[in-house]
């Protein structure tokens, strides 16, 4: 059996993969040129059954399939790029990322090992030193490209833990598991930090309970003097806390801690710093707005996420730390892969991932074709809007405003209640979101705040202006007639 129409091949031997690329071209061409809307407005049992209902023990030839998914999954698919998809941190990519996409998939790196990736381990290594270079973290800093926030939060408080162990009592978690005082360690953060970090710690064999919240203010930001008398507590009761976890920009409130205060106070207690600026650290590359990040050059360790305000494609992200000697409790050197003595620099030494996507290309290729001044000037124009969009929300009496943005994030909800129970009001906002979602009219997002639920709006398109808001907050009150009138 012949297999070669299913490969590309060096040489001029890959018409199948050029008339395939073609004819996905022209599919996405065709998406769209024809929507209208940010969904299609398939329901979810339809949507499921259609897909269900494909035989994948049948081959087809390509170019049916390839039909197929134009049909059934492009054109069911949430469009990022409409300026009525505002809900989560989800954001239109660059015509260069999805450029560099095709470089990434088609070249297949591994970025394991320098053998596998040789050009592609250096463009991750000069990439990591300019983030080290922005954010200032020093010359001992180092970092590595990761999935996101998810991973890149967890490897922070991995290396937080092995760190405090090793200071605490000359232990090594990674040759002897976790101490006997591991039930003591506790991590801080605000009860609007992600829910990553309680994640982080039922997987670092801590539990969730080792999380310890503190309150926040109106905006969402931690109360720096709350959380002084948690760690104080914390120690009264013999516990051990370890690590501190601020946020440079919360997912609800898109809140930026204030992250001097924050380490301060870490470093008076003894704590590791771990800051989580997966939404808010693009600003750093604002001129107007990089000072809202001052003391992010002091922490031990930032995640930031490329595929929210640096516009790439998902995944993208990266875990930086300010002393690269931390990183040596993640080694482990295998014959086959990362040998000892090996002069050859493996990226796999400072991962928690052995195979890894070459996905520092991306910004690589983004920094020389847009560059960090125009991406600085995107998010100056993004919280203009944003500072718009409220004032649009303040002046009109169909709705309230919850606090005053503080970065792209604006959460407001109806302004008048009437004789129905907070309950009965909460979901009535749920079943506006499922409605303009389900029509494919609109999607929004929605929060809590003091048992209180929000529609939630997340500015992230630079190219929306304050006309694309308008006849969105139309539909959201026209709905609200609607099933007003059926509760």
């Amino acid at each position: 059996m012949n297999f070669t129409e299913y490969f590309m091949h060096l040489g001029d031997k890959n018409r199948p993969f050029e008339d395939a690329m073609a004819l996905t071209h022209e599919s996405i061409k065709r998406l769209f040129q024809n929507s209208t809307m940010p969904y299609s407005g398939v329901v979810p049992q339809t949507l499921k059954a259609q897909l269900e209902a494909l035989d994948l023990d049948k081959t087809q030839p390509l170019t049916d399939v390839i039909e197929t998914t134009h049909q059934l999954i492009a054109k069911n698919s949430i469009l990022v790029q409409h300026p009525h998809t505002v809900a989560h941190l989800h954001t239109p990519p660059l015509i260069v990322s999805v450029i560099a996409e095709h470089f990434i998939a088609t070249l297949n790196q591994s970025m394991d090992s320098w053998d596998q990736a040789p050009a592609a381990t250096y463009v991750e290594q000069i990439m990591v030193d300019w983030l080290c270079k922005t954010y200032q973290l020093g010359n001992r800093s180092d970092g590595v490209f990761t999935s996101g926030g998810t991973q890149s939060n967890l490897m922070g408080l991995l290396l937080a833990r092995d760190w405090f162990a090793k200071k605490y009592s000359s232990h090594n978690i990674q040759q002897d598991g976790l101490p006997e005082y591991g039930c003591k360690m506790r991590i801080i953060c605000s009860d609007k930090s992600h829910f990553t970090v309680q994640k982080s710690a039922a997987l670092m064999g801590l539990g969730e309970r080792a999380v310890i919240t503190v309150k926040t203010n109106v905006q969402g930001q931690i109360d720096c003097h709350a959380l002084q008398l948690t760690i104080d507590s914390l120690k009264a009761q013999n516990l051990l806390p370890f690590a501190i976890v601020a946020t440079a920009g919360t997912t609800d409130h898109g809140a930026i801690d204030d992250l001097n205060a924050v380490i301060k106070i870490a470093k008076k207690t003894g704590c590791w710093t771990h800051i989580d600026a997966a939404y808010g650290g693009a600003l750093i590359l604002s001129k107007k707005h990089k000072q809202r990040l001052s003391g992010i050059e002091l922490a031990d360790s930032v995640s930031v996420d490329f595929h929210k305000l640096f516009y790439q494609t998902i995944s993208c992200g990266a875990l930086l730390i300010k002393d690269k000697d931390n990183f040596k409790s993640l080694l482990h050197h295998a014959d086959y892969l990362n040998r000892e003595g090996d002069e050859l620099p493996n990226l796999v030494d400072k991962s928690i991932a052995t195979t890894k996507r070459f996905d520092a290309l991306k910004m690589f290729m983004t920094l020389q074709a847009v560059g960090a001044n125009t991406l600085g000037k995107m998010y100056d124009s993004l919280l203009q809007l944003t500072a718009q969009v409220a004032e649009l929300i303040l002046s009109t009496p169909t709705f309230e405003l919850c606090c005053q943005p503080l970065l792209s994030t604006v959460l407001f909800r109806l302004s008048t209640q009437g004789d129905m129970s907070d309950s009965t009001f909460n979901q009535l906002h749920q079943k506006i979101r499922l409605q303009l979602l389900t029509s494919g009219a609109a999607v929004i997002a929605e929060t809590k705040v003091d048992g209180k639920l929000f529609f939630k709006f997340t500015l992230l398109n630079p190219c929306l202006t304050i006309n694309d808001f308008e006849p969105l907050l139309e539909k959201i009150k026209s709905t609200a007639i609607q099933l007003q009138k059926e509760v």
